[in-house]
C-alpha cells in the first residue's frame, strides 16, 4: 500500500478514536449542569459514568471478534454509528433513564474503535512503521484530556450541556464517509461461527466486576468486600472464570484465543498492561494528594496535574518512534521505569512542590509510553492477522482491568494509613513496587531481532494469503 493511502487511513483512525476519547474528557465537567437538569442526585450521576464503562468493557472483545470475521471496515463503521446513535439519544432524553440508554449505546459503539484501529494499522502499516501510527493513536487520548475540559466549559458557557453530545454527530458523519472510501473491506475467508456462549459468559463477568469493584468502599475497605453488594458479584466472576475458560477451549472460533498466551511475549505484556491501568488508576488520586499536601482548591489542584496530561501526548508519539528504531523491549522498559521513579518521587518527596512536578512528568511520560503504542505492537506481531483485533481487545481488557482494582486500591491503602500525606504516600509507594515488578518483567521479551522476525512472518502470511 502507498504511503499517501496509509496517512489517509491514520487520518480517519485518529479522528474516530479522538471522538470517543474526547467524550470522556467533556462528560465530568458538565455532570452539575446534568444534575440540575434532571433533579437527581451525585449517585444517580454516577451511572451517567458506570453504564458508559460497563457497555464499553462489554463491547471491547464483541467489536473485535466482530471485525476480525467481518472486516474492519463495515465494524469500524457500525462502531461510529452506535457512538453517534447513543449520542443523539444522550442529547434529547428527557430524563436520567433515557440518557442512560443513549450512554449505554454509546459506551457500545466507544469500545470497538481502539482495538479495531489498532487492528487495521497491523493490516496494512508494515512492521517497520507500526510504532509510529501506533504511537500517534495513543497521543489522542493525551490530546483528548487536554482539550476536552476547555472545549466542555466553552459549550457550557454558551449554550447548554446537550450540544457536548450534539457536536459528536457531524464528526461521525465525516468519519463514516472518510472510512466507506479509505479502509480496507477484507473480511475473513472463510465465515465461521460466532462464539455467542463465550461472549455471554465474558460479558457476565465483566458486568459482576465492574459493579462490585465500583460498590467498595475504600474508607471501610475490609468491611465492605464481605458486603452484599460486593462479595456476590466478586463471587460470581470468580466462579464464572473457569467456566469461560472452558468454553473458550473447546470453542470453534473463540471470542478469545486462549492460544495466545501460549507466547511469553503475550503474558508479559497482559501482566503490564495491568500494571499499566493500575499506574493510570493512581494518577487520578494525585490531585487528592495535592489538596492535603498545599491546601490548595480541588479545582486549583486538578490543574497542577496538567503537567502529567502534557507529558503523556509526548511520551506517546516519542514511544512510538522509538520503537520502529530500537524495538519494544527497549521502550518498555523505560517506560515502566520512568514511571516507576515518577511514583516513588511523588510518594516519598511528593510535599515539595519542586519535586512534585518533576515526579508528575515521570509518571505522565512512562504513563504515556505504556498506553501508547509498545504494548499494542508487540501484540500485533504475536497475534495471527485473523485474530489481531482480539488480540487488541484481550490488552484492553487487561488495562481496564488494572484501571478497575487501581482505584480500589489506592483508595483502600490510603484510608488504612489514615488517608491524608501519610495515606497517599503509603498507596503510591504500593503501586510504586508494583510498577517496579513490571519492569523486571519488561526484561524477558524478545530483543529487536527476534521481534521483527516474528512481525515479518505474520506480515508475509497475510501477503501470501491475498495473493
Amino acid at each position: 500500500m502507498e504511503s499517501s493511502s496509509r496517512n489517509r487511513i491514520l487520518l480517519v483512525l485518529f479522528i474516530g478514536v479522538l471522538m470517543g476519547a474526547l467524550d470522556i474528557a467533556i462528560v465530568g465537567p458538565a455532570l452539575p449542569a446534568i444534575r440540575k437538569s434532571f433533579g437527581v442526585d451525585d449517585r444517580a450521576v454516577a451511572w451517567i459514568f458506570t453504564t458508559y464503562v460497563l457497555f464499553n468493557l462489554i463491547s471491547v472483545p464483541l467489536m473485535a471478534k466482530l471485525s476480525d470475521l467481518f472486516g474492519r471496515r463495515n465494524i469500524y463503521i457500525l462502531n461510529v454509528s452506535l457512538f453517534a446513535l447513543g449520542s443523539l439519544i444522550v442529547a434529547l432524553a428527557p430524563d436520567l433513564s433515557v440518557m442512560l440508554i443513549g450512554r449505554a449505546i454509546q459506551g457500545l459503539g466507544a469500545g470497538g474503535v481502539f482495538p479495531v484501529a489498532s487492528a487495521v494499522i497491523g493490516d496494512t502499516f508494515p512492521p517497520e512503521k507500526r510504532g509510529s501510527a501506533l504511537g500517534l493513536i495513543g497521543a489522542v487520548f493525551g490530546i483528548a484530556f487536554l482539550v476536552g475540559p476547555l472545549l466542555a466549559g466553552a459549550i457550557l458557557f454558551f449554550v447548554s450541556w446537550h450540544w457536548l453530545f450534539i457536536v459528536n454527530l457531524p464528526l461521525a458523519a465525516i468519519v463514516i464517509a472518510m472510512a466507506m472510501r479509505v479502509l480496507p473491506s477484507a473480511r475473513a475467508a472463510q465465515q465461521r461461527q460466532f462464539d455467542f456462549l463465550g461472549m455471554a459468559t465474558l460479558a457476565v463477568m465483566l458486568a459482576a466486576l465492574t459493579f462490585g469493584v465500583n460498590q467498595l468502599d475504600t474508607k471501610n475497605f475490609a468491611t465492605s468486600i464481605a458486603s452484599m453488594n460486593v462479595l456476590p458479584f466478586l463471587g460470581l466472576v470468580v466462579v464464572l472464570f473457569p467456566v469461560f475458560l472452558a468454553i473458550e477451549t473447546h470453542a470453534g472460533n473463540p471470542v478469545m484465543q486462549l492460544k495466545l498466551f501460549q507466547s511469553r511475549q503475550v503474558i508479559v505484556i497482559g501482566l503490564v498492561a495491568i500494571g499499566a491501568g493500575l499506574g493510570e488508576a493512581a494518577i487520578v488520586f494525585v490531585p487528592a494528594l495535592v489538596v492535603a499536601a498545599f491546601g490548595v482548591s480541588s479545582s486549583t489542584a486538578s490543574f497542577m496535574l496538567l503537567p502529567a496530561v502534557l507529558a503523556m501526548a509526548f511520551g506517546s508519539p516519542t514511544a512510538g518512534r522509538m520503537l520502529d528504531r530500537v524495538g519494544s523491549r527497549i521502550v518498555l522498559l523505560i517506560g515502566t521505569a520512568v514511571t516507576t521513579a515518577g511514583l516513588f518521587v511523588i510518594a516519598l518527596l511528593g510535599a515539595n512542590i519542586i519535586f512534585f512536578y518533576v515526579s508528575v512528568l515521570l509518571a505522565g511520560v512512562g504513563l504515556g509510553v505504556l498506553l501508547g503504542a509498545p504494548l499494542r505492537y508487540v501484540m500485533l506481531n504475536e497475534a495471527p492477522a485473523s485474530e489481531r483485533a482480539s488480540a487488541q481487545a484481550a490488552l484492553t481488557l487487561f488495562t481496564s482491568t488494572g484501571q478497575l482494582f487501581g482505584g480500589a486500591m489506592v483508595g483502600a491503602v490510603a484510608a488504612s494509613f489514615g488517608g491524608g500525606i501519610s495515606g497517599y504516600t503509603a498507596a503510591f509507594l504500593t503501586v510504586g513496587i508494583v510498577m517496579l515488578a513490571m519492569t523486571a518483567l519488561t526484561l524477558a521479551l524478545k530483543n529487536r531481532a527476534a521481534e521483527l522476525d516474528t512481525a515479518r512472518q505474520n506480515h508475509a502470511a497475510v501477503e501470501t494469503q491475498r495473493a
